[in-house]
């Protein structure tokens, strides 16, 4: 079951390790990660319970009790169980292979691992760990959907394989390391190796000063893409500095834009418009929930729609006392949205049964960088036939 996390903890280990001051930055600011962060703690232990289940590792009782527990839960759905399930099978597939040709392979599940030779105060969670025939395989349940996470060259995996490496390098005799990432709401599934020498030389050459670094709360501050989940990215003097450079445009002395600096803009404009909103979301918090009054603004209520105060009784009242027919007042039914239906009935049995029913049409055309993986439309009569 996942924990609390370490000041340098190996979820955000891809930002301190860039900006080594950014995680004492951070302290003084309250965490926010709320309700996502608890649904996908929720999904982990759901995965675990399952794989613990399937090998048996505890007895139908603890199972029952604990099963019941998480569906009780808010955040438990038949979608949940689903990828759930999916992770499970993906693990124990993996454990299962592992045993054809190691017989005495291990697994072992939700281990805490021990990152100090590298990080001071470094810890944090395996959610499956399988070691067989001089490789060690690291699994990392991915719950969120919002980011496309892969594991190649990832500090977060490289960070559990290096604990896991201290915890059993001196029992299995360790060469490889295989890590891999599952996400299954986006089904994606990423996996990378590297030989164990690769991944210790990173952790002594990089690793290890760049902690002791950022522990100290030492260095520059250096902010780009990854201040994306930083808490203090709203207020960052660096990060405003940055952003703010980004807007700044050296124009030529022509009326028009060209098309080479009308590209620098749309290059620019994602992380700018992030940073923004930041901004904005942080002043209106502070001015809500803490009494901030910012210089030259000031708190005042928004437009709003009306709305019944209860329409069960709006209902009763125009049919009873003055004889409208339901016709009238209400709406015809409306068949659930097709994400609302896939989650209604489960995504395994949404597919089987109205995969026929389902179309998807060509999406708005969107500009997005050379190295997105989505084809190119390649003309712009394609694309009046693709959208008209």
């Amino acid at each position: 079951m996942p924990g609390t996390h370490s000041l340098l903890s190996p979820s955000s280990a891809s930002r301190w390790l860039r900006c080594t001051p950014s995680a004492r930055l951070e302290e003084s600011f309250t965490d926010k990660a709320g309700e996502a962060a608890a649904e996908g703690t929720l999904a982990h232990s759901l995965g675990e319970l399952l794989i613990k289940n399937q090998l048996k590792l505890i007895s139908k009782a603890v199972f029952n009790k604990e099963f019941k527990a998480i569906k009780e839960n808010k955040f438990y759905d038949a979608a949940m169980q689903e990828h759930a399930e999916n992770y499970a099978a993906y693990v124990l597939e993996r454990f299962s292979e592992a045993k054809s040709h190691t017989p005495d392979a291990v697994l072992y599940l939700e281990q805490r691992l021990d990152m100090t030779r590298y990080v001071p105060e470094g810890f944090g969670t395996g959610d499956a760990v399988i070691i067989a025939n001089g490789v060690l395989d690291i699994n990392d349940l991915k719950y969120g959907k919002g980011v496309t996470v892969f594991a190649e060259n990832n500090p977060q995996m490289k960070l559990y394989a290096l604990g896991a490496l201290d915890e059993f390098d001196f029992m299995y005799e360790i060469h490889t390391v295989r890590m891999t990432i599952f996400q299954p709401r986006i089904d994606n599934i990423s996996t990378w190796e590297l030989p164990v020498s690769e991944l210790r030389a990173w952790a002594e050459e990089e690793l290890k000063p760049r902690a002791a670094l950022a522990f100290d709360g030492g260095g520059d501050y250096t902010p780009g893409a990854h201040c994306q989940f930083c808490r203090a990215k709203a207020t960052c003097k660096a990060n405003a500095d940055f952003n703010l450079e980004i807007a700044k445009h050296e124009f030529k002395a022509e009326r028009l834009m060209s098309d080479d600096e009308i590209a620098d803009v749309l290059n620019r404009a994602p992380l700018f418009t992030a940073w923004l909103s930041a901004v904005l979301e942080h002043a209106l918090d502070q001015a809500v929930n803490h009494g901030k009054r910012w210089p030259g603004f000031k708190l005042v209520e928004g437009k709003s729609n009306r709305v019944y105060t209860d329409e069960e009784k709006v209902a009763e009242f125009l049919i009873k006392e003055h004889k409208y027919s339901e016709d009238i007042i209400y709406q015809p039914r409306k068949i659930l949205g097709i994400t609302a239906m896939e989650k209604a009935l489960g995504k395994g049995v949404f597919a089987s049964t109205l995969n026929g029913y389902i179309i998807k049409p060509p999406g708005k055309p969107t500009l997005v960088p050379i190295s997105d993986k989505r084809e190119e439309i390649n003309s712009n009569e394609s694309a009046i036939a693709d959208f008209s």
